[in-house]
């Protein structure tokens, strides 16, 4: 097959670094003659972002198994954790296999303004040749090789589908979820992924900034999670008995495990062992803190307790509205955003589920949707060229959103009205009264 990069040689040298949309620095490499991938010396590595980068992936691979496996179980009712925590499983080795194939090329080799191309697919294009001492690197990365950039925006197609699986927790057939897992993985992840990250996406070149994956991956899986919740319908005895979480434990700890690989998700996205992964880890860090006291703060006012459940969310709603902004705002910004994040995604999953009318079981929209749009506009707000070398422009912000959220509702809609025609979406009512463990798996928690 003919190889899809360029062969460089080591002179060539670019000084000056250059930024994508995803946050990558291109540091000191061997200039391509275009965007994707090329072939370079093993010599041109850099150690440090190569095992950044690694360690990265491993932290947003934590993040969907065991954290958010156990993040979704410890909400869902007893007869009902195994089969959510092999929702998550099963959408991981699904997802994996699927970008192995078509979904990395989709995304990131270079295409026209809306999709890649299937020049990748499989990756046989993929080279490291240890006689000839070359390796091949993509252009946003070029100084790591190309099998761990591929390993690491892996993990962020895995955990995104994976999302969306909250919002219908406890009701959709395992077989029907498969379907649609693979099919919106290759019909909505992949292209947005493109448009945004890939330099030639009609979002990158119109200036949308999202370094880590507020529009790509919580906006894209917070409205496909509504779309789902709507069309499933609601769970038998939604709004007429308490539909009370089975261990809220597990949903602690889960919490902390997405806490703690969101400096992969984040800082990995630097590309580099830097000042800037530094900064984006920082940031991190600080509007978690901040959003789980404000969503806190908003819940004793409103309910009169503090909750766990409350404090993990508010956790996880700082870090979707960071996400976007990460290598682009400084601490200061960071708490702002948090606090806002905070009071804004209580409200999504409460006062806004209310009058939405869907039993978006998990609050998938209320946190991943609305913390990612917050994320997102602010990101236009309040980045600041001195740490992320770019300005922000609210309206290229706001056609990020938009086109994401009209793009992702309607093809998620149309994905399962065809598996609703092959397969069935919903098991029935009495296989939901006795748990999908037991239902769909043969089994359960004793």
């Amino acid at each position: 097959m003919t190889r899809l990069f360029q062969r460089c040689g080591a002179t060539g040298m670019v000084g000056a670094a250059m930024l994508s949309a995803h946050g990558w620095a291109l540091a000191e490499a061997v200039k391509p003659t275009a965007p994707g991938p090329f072939v370079v010396p093993m010599a041109q590595l850099d150690a440090g972002n190569t095992a950044w980068l690694m360690v990265s992936a491993a932290l947003v691979l934590l993040m969907s198994i065991p954290g958010l496996a156990l993040f979704y179980a410890g909400m869902v009712r007893k007869k009902n954790i195994l089969a959510t925590m092999a929702q998550t499983l099963a959408v991981c080795a699904l997802v994996s296999v699927l970008w192995w194939a078509v979904g990395y090329s989709l995304a990131f080799m270079p295409g026209n303004e809306f999709i890649g191309s299937l020049k990748g697919a499989f990756l046989d294009h993929l080279m490291m040749d240890i006689r000839s001492g070359e390796v091949s690197v993509h252009s946003l990365v070029p100084t790591v090789p190309e099998a761990v950039f591929i390993l690491f925006q892996m993990t962020f197609a895995i955990i995104t589908p994976a999302l969306i699986t909250g919002a219908f927790a406890e009701r959709m057939k395992f077989s029907a979820l498969l379907w649609f897992m693979a099919l919106w993985s290759v019909l909505v992840y992949a292209p947005v992924a493109h448009w945004v990250w890939e330099p030639g996406g009609w979002l990158a070149q119109r200036g949308a900034l999202d370094f880590a994956g507020g529009t790509v991956v919580h906006i894209n899986a917070g409205i496909a999670g509504l779309v789902c919740a709507w069309m499933l319908g609601r769970r038998i005895g939604f709004g007429q008995t308490a539909l009370m979480p089975a261990n809220l434990g597990y949903t602690m700890i889960g919490a902390c495990l997405l806490w703690v690989g969101w400096m992969g998700f984040n800082g990995g996205s630097a590309g580099a062992a830097d000042g800037r992964a530094g900064m984006a880890m920082l940031v991190t860090q600080m509007a978690a803190a901040a959003a789980a006291l404000s969503w806190m703060l908003a819940e004793w006012l409103v309910r009169g307790t503090p909750t766990l459940l409350g404090l993990c969310s508010g956790a996880v709603a700082g870090l979707v509205a960071i996400t976007p902004a990460s290598g682009f705002v400084g601490p200061q910004s960071a708490v702002v955003m948090g606090v806002l994040a905070g009071v804004g995604c209580y409200w999504g999953a409460t006062g806004l589920k209310r009058w939405l009318g869907a039993d978006d079981s998990l609050d998938v929209f209320g946190v991943h949707g609305v913390g990612g749009i917050i994320g997102a506009v602010l990101t236009g707000v309040l980045a600041a060229p001195a740490i992320g070398g770019v300005s922000g422009s609210v309206a290229a912000q706001l056609a990020g959103v938009a086109g994401t959220l009209v793009y992702s509702g309607l093809v998620t809609a149309a994905i399962l009205w065809v598996v609703d025609r092959v397969v069935g979406l919903r098991v029935s009512a009495q296989a939901e009264r006795d748990g999908l463990d037991l239902s769909q798996h043969g089994e359960r928690v004793e």
